[in-house]
């Protein structure tokens, strides 16, 4: 494709189909993937404002909100911001790497895996208690782990 035909193309259609610069490697999708994720913790962090609140109204309409939040769906949506947040923890401290490391440019890729394994990691780790109570395991006061 000349440059004559990009302008057929939306930015980012363009970008999509792999055709700008990137051409989709390490780096541009860690941007993506950190910026999503952002706007993922975001959500949430607005989401808990507005539950919070509900403190106002009294202890019965928090009591019914919260209760929600141990809904399998709700479980399971846990899930993807537990994701998001593994995701931008270890890939911020990848990009401080690279910002303050010399040498960091060089091997953001590889850093780039480490991050992602790292919150692959985490998030199985984590994820296991999140959604353990939909078939039973580490229920409150039930098991080997006992919560208060």
């Amino acid at each position: 494709m000349d440059r004559g035909q990009v302008g057929r193309w939306s930015l980012l259609g363009y970008r999509i189909l792999g055709l700008g610069i990137y051409r989709g490697q390490s780096g541009q999708w860690s941007w993506f993937l950190h910026r999503l994720s952002g706007l993922g913790i975001l959500a949430f962090l607005l989401v808990h404002i507005i539950d919070i609140s509900l403190l106002e109204l009294g202890p019965t309409y928090y009591n019914d909100a919260i209760s929600i939040f141990s809904t399998p769906g709700i479980r399971a949506a846990s899930l993807i911001l537990i994701a998001a947040v593994m995701y931008h923890v270890f890939n911020g401290l990848r990009i401080i790497a690279i910002d303050f490391w010399p040498s960091g440019v060089r091997y953001q890729q590889q850093m780039w895996i480490a991050a992602m394994a790292l919150a692959i990691l985490c998030f199985i780790g984590m994820g296991i208690f999140v959604i353990g109570p939909i078939f039973g395991f580490f229920t409150p006061g039930v098991g080997p782990l006992v919560f208060m």
